[in-house]
């Protein structure tokens, strides 16, 4: 693991609770799409956030960051983003990358903020593999939370073999999309998951159901599951 000084370029609050941020390493970085680094706080006290940028990105790492009176965890690390010019990270952290050498079609599922996960995978394979077939869902207790379904929906337009299937589960009389949770929304969908490789960011809950669902009831190959919570479940 490398830790590295950042400088912080930028800070935009996307909805009420989730904030872009980017930061600048003062040293070369690597890491593969898919992992996760760690603010250092202090020598104790590392937390993970899913990085929503590509590696070839260089020029900045990207950070969905769901803060808010209720998750004061992650509020704190907002706190010193927001009062401090630099702050510490450690990386590369996580089993969950992605599996480059595979061929297999894509299912990327995502709830909140889990979708920075799914985003770096997303466009590295976009940029690596085009014609890989992709299918992403992400789901939100409201519209407002898919905060980046527009940038989703530009991709979907200028790459056919990429599907978006955005889930909401507090929907409102204008919402044309699916409603209901998002592992709903995949078991509907799919008759049998035997193909594809799966990459699945939310909370450990969901995650872990999903694999114990994905498994039984369609077919799906647990070595072709991957997921953060996988390691602490």
């Amino acid at each position: 693991m490398t830790i590295l000084n950042c400088r912080v370029t930028s800070v935009e609050a996307i909805t009420d609770t989730v904030y872009r941020v980017r930061l600048l390493p003062d040293a070369p970085f690597t890491f593969k799409a898919g992992q996760y680094l760690m603010v250092v706080m202090d020598e104790r006290d590392k937390r993970p956030f899913s990085i929503a940028s590509t590696p070839m990105q260089q020029q900045y790492i990207e950070l969905h960051i769901g803060a808010s009176e209720i998750n004061l965890y992650a509020m704190a690390v907002m706190d010193r983003i927001l009062k401090q010019p630099t702050i510490m990270i450690d990386l590369p952290h996580g089993d969950a990358w992605l599996r480059e050498q595979s061929q297999r079609p894509l299912l990327l599922i995502a709830g909140g903020t889990g979708f920075s996960y799914t985003r770096s995978i997303l466009l590295t394979v976009l940029e690596q593999q085009p014609e890989r077939p992709i299918l992403i869902y992400w789901g939100g207790r409201e519209a407002k939370h898919l905060y980046d379904l527009d940038e989703l929906n530009t991709l979907a337009e200028q790459h056919p073999q990429l599907q978006v299937i955005p889930v909401v589960e507090q929907p409102e009389a204008d919402w044309t999309g699916r409603s209901g949770t998002v592992l709903t929304a995949v078991l509907q969908d799919f008759g049998s998951l035997a193909e594809y490789d799966i990459y699945i960011a939310g909370r450990f809950e969901m995650a872990k159901v999903a694999r114990e669902r994905f498994c039984n009831e369609r077919a799906a190959l647990a070595d072709h599951i991957f997921g953060d919570a996988f390691s602490f479940i």
